[in-house]
């Protein structure tokens, strides 16, 4: 097997990652993770949720992190070469990151998301895909004018949590639209654990024939059935270069229960028990890649040190298998 030599990673434990959590975490732990990912070698990282924080209070404090953030006399230094990102669903939040950004302290992409599946669609964005499209293709260009890039998401694509099976075709035609409406880069979500290895291969194996241009597609992985890693492995030998991941692997859908109080978030959960879930643990997979000689441009070590902080930060035992018990041993010592 033929594996890329180098990839790009990028962590959303600050926003996916949090966004799952049941007490507010404060900002000031958001702001030390963040340095801490950045001084680690992350250029891509996601900082909050510019959307109405009332259903998901984890986001309070948008605009307080993302000046202090740009603050930061630890990483102001590094930001030039940081792409921040925050989520925009909706037309108000896409504007508030267009003004933060003329404000000086507002992100340098925005995620904007489609579901192949009407229903998952339109439950998290309360658009049809048909209006959803259209406000995408009026912002895109304003956020462009802002300095600002767009990610468009395409989600639901290995299973829809409402309807089922889905068609990989379809993910690919709207990643097409996407790109073809100006979208910078593309994210593909597995945003409730329904792919599996195979189908992750063959679904970016066609992506690739397709539309070959790896860094323009970023790939997103759950692990709520065990399957991550082993999805990312068949990405890998597809040819993607591009992954998001979460320390520890924190992440799922937004808490419907934050700091003893219930919220809307986005609904009832999709699965039974809302602590098995989260996305692919950051850092296992850059170990993982790190011993089949794949470059990940990070230092390693530090990200294993900022892993076993959030677990104090987060107050309990998170899914790293490394942080449990390190990586391979280079060398034997003590002898």
């Amino acid at each position: 097997m033929k594996y890329p030599k180098k990839v790009v990673i990028g962590d959303i434990t600050v926003r996916d990652g949090f966004q799952h959590e049941e007490k507010i975490i404060p900002t000031e732990a958001k702001l030390w993770v963040l340095e801490q990912l950045i001084l680690s070698g992350f250029k891509h990282v996601e900082t909050t949720n510019f959307g109405n924080p009332k259903g998901m209070p984890q986001f309070n404090d948008a605009d307080d992190l993302m000046k202090r953030l740009h603050a930061s006399k630890k990483v102001k230094h590094l930001l030039n070469d940081v792409n921040i990102t925050a989520i925009t669903i909706r037309e108000r939040a896409i504007e508030r990151a267009i003004q933060a950004k003329k404000d000086g302290y507002g992100p340098d992409r925005i995620l904007v998301m489609v579901s192949t599946s009407e229903s998952h669609h339109k439950r998290n964005s309360g658009l049809s895909l048909d209006d959803y499209w259209k406000m995408c293709e009026k912002y895109i260009p304003l956020c462009h004018d802002a300095g600002i890039k767009v990610n468009g998401t395409v989600s639901t694509i290995w299973g829809c949590p409402i309807e089922g099976p889905t068609k990989l075709e379809k993910a690919i035609e709207f990643t097409n639209r996407w790109l073809d409406i100006g979208a910078d880069d593309v994210e593909h979500a597995d945003h409730d654990g329904s792919a599996s290895p195979d189908r992750v291969y063959k679904y970016f194996s066609m992506l690739l024939d397709v539309i070959p241009q790896p860094e323009k597609h970023i790939a997103h992985f759950h692990v709520t059935r065990g399957w991550g890693l082993a999805n990312v492995l068949a990405a890998l030998q597809a040819g993607i270069t591009n992954y998001e991941s979460c320390l520890g692997g924190l992440g799922g859908q937004p808490a419907n229960f934050v700091s003893g109080v219930p919220v809307s978030g986005t609904g009832a959960y999709y699965y039974n028990d809302p602590n098995t879930v989260g996305l692919v643990c950051t850092e296992d997979m850059i170990v993982m890649m790190d011993e089949m000689g794949i470059d990940v441009g990070l230092d390693i070590d530090k990200v294993l040190d900022t892993g076993r902080m959030l677990e104090r930060i987060v107050g309990r035992r998170l899914r790293s298998e490394t942080i449990t018990n390190g990586r391979i041993p280079k060398t034997l010592t003590g002898r």
